[in-house]
C-alpha cells in the first residue's frame, strides 16, 4: 500500500494531502501557482519581476541546500509577498529510501535554513519514484507542516515546448486548482529561454481572461 501511494503521490489514501484549494477559495475564483526546486539565482529573480508585474502571488518550494546559498534571494520572494514551502533539504534521488527518521532530518534541515520566513507547506517528490510523500507525512506533521502536491502540472523539467506545457497546464482549468511549475531544473526553450517565464506569463493571461487569481497557499487558506 505504501509503494502504490508513493507511485501516486497526490494519493491521499494515507492521510492529507492537498491537491486542491479550500472550497472556500475556489468560490472566490482563486488558483495557486507552485514553483519547485529554486531558487535559481538566474531564473527566479525574472519570475518575480513577473509575477510582480501581473499582481500575481505564488508559493516557492525551495530545496534548503539552495536556499542557504542564496538566502537573499530567499528573503526577496518574501519581500515580494510570496511565501516559501519546504521542498527538503537536499531533494535527493533515493529519498524515498532513506526511512522516516532521516526524512525528518532533511525536512528540518530545510526548516532551519536563513532566509526561510514562511514555511507552512511541504512537498516532497522523489525524481525517480517511491513512497516519499506519504512515508514523510509523519515528519512533516512533527513540524506543523501540511502535505501539499497538486491538481495539474505541465512537467517543465521535461518538455522543451511551451505550447504542449501551456495545453497541459490550461486544460479543464477550474478555480481551486494548485498548478506545479519549476525554476530550478526546468528546461529551456529553442532560443534558450527558461520555459517557466513564456509559460507562466500565457498562464497569467488566461487567469485574467477568465476572472481567476493566483494566491499562496496560505492566503488561499485564511
Amino acid at each position: 500500500m505504501l509503494t502504490l501511494c508513493g507511485l501516486l503521490p497526490r494519493s491521499d489514501w494515507l492521510g492529507p494531502n492537498l491537491t486542491r484549494l479550500p472550497a472556500a477559495s475556489a468560490a472566490r475564483s482563486e488558483v495557486a501557482i507552485t514553483i519547485d526546486d529554486g531558487p535559481d539565482p538566474l531564473v527566479t529573480p525574472a519570475l518575480l519581476d513577473l509575477l510582480d508585474r501581473r499582481r500575481a502571488k505564488a508559493t516557492f518550494f525551495c530545496i534548503g541546500a539552495r536556499a542557504a546559498q542564496h538566502a537573499e534571494l530567499c528573503r526577496e520572494i518574501v519581500r515580494r509577498g510570496h511565501e516559501i514551502g519546504n521542498h527538503s533539504q537536499h531533494h535527493r534521488h533515493f529519498f524515498s529510501f532513506m526511512g522516516p527518521a532521516r526524512m525528518r532530518r532533511e525536512l528540518q534541515q530545510a526548516q532551519d535554513t536563513p532566509g526561510r520566513d514562511h514555511r507552512p507547506c511541504a512537498r516532497v517528490l522523489p525524481r525517480a519514484g517511491g513512497p516519499a510523500q506519504p512515508a514523510a507525512r509523519p515528519g512533516a506533521a512533527g513540524l506543523g507542516l501540511r502535505l501539499a502536491s497538486w491538481t495539474r502540472r505541465g512537467f517543465d523539467t521535461r518538455t522543451a515546448d511551451p505550447h504542449v506545457l501551456l495545453g497541459r497546464l490550461a486544460r479543464n482549468l477550474a478555480t481551486g486548482d494548485v498548478l506545479l511549475l519549476h525554476d530550478g531544473n526546468c528546461t529551456r526553450t529553442a532560443d534558450g529561454q527558461p520555459i517557466v517565464l513564456p509559460v507562466l506569463e500565457q498562464l497569467l493571461d488566461l487567469f485574467e481572461a477568465r476572472g481567476l487569481r493566483p494566491v499562496t497557499l496560505s492566503q488561499a487558506h485564511a
